[in-house]
């Protein structure tokens, strides 16, 4: 009952009335310490994110100019990103971007490369549990990586931390698709 609750409170503060801000709106507010965003779009591309309008068809350059009413239809929640940062926040899906992780281990494709994985998987759970520790086969290797940073700055904070245990002298950053935490 609860989650149908801030499901309905969250789908209203997002879509309500006139007095809304436009999702291009709020994006683009700046925070300080945080950077600030400029979009560079079309209105008709500014309107469809912002569910103001939606197309039934797809839009070429010829008719792009021609804002004719057929294509337009009445605003559906259904059609906009925005839905779909909502649908991703209310079903728990994960949301992949670019970042950083600690990798600690990288073995061969054997058995005992595999094994070896998940004993460093352990050994880091051991050390950092409020660090995601992930070991998998990255064909042709056994790889075991830490954590998801979003700057290599904060993958070096954990290094450093890593690398004083003196359990982990071989760990590297690398570049990797991270799970966002929000």
């Amino acid at each position: 009952m609860k989650k149908v609750l801030l499901t309905i409170f969250f789908i209203s503060t997002c879509i309500g009335n006139n007095a809304q801000v436009k999702f291009t709106e709020e994006i683009q507010k700046q925070i300080p310490g945080q950077g600030k965003l400029v979009l560079h779009q079309s209105q008709t591309i500014t309107d469809l994110v912002n569910a103001t309008i939606t197309r039934t068809a797809p839009v070429s350059a010829k008719t792009e100019n021609k804002a004719s009413t057929s294509s337009l239809k009445k605003p559906q929640i259904e059609d906009s990103l925005l839905a779909d940062t909502i649908r991703q926040h209310l079903t728990g899906q994960r949301i992949r971007m670019n970042g950083y992780r600690i990798q600690v281990y990288l073995g061969g494709n054997t058995r005992r490369g595999k094994n070896e994985a998940q004993a460093m998987k352990e050994r880091v759970k051991g050390f950092f549990p409020e660090l995601s520790v992930y070991a998998g086969f990255l064909s042709p290797h056994w790889i075991c990586r830490a954590g998801d940073f979003r700057t290599v700055e904060e993958a070096n904070e954990y290094l450093h931390k890593m690398r004083e245990t003196g359990r982990f002298d071989e760990a590297i950053i690398v570049k990797s698709k991270i799970n966002a935490r929000e």
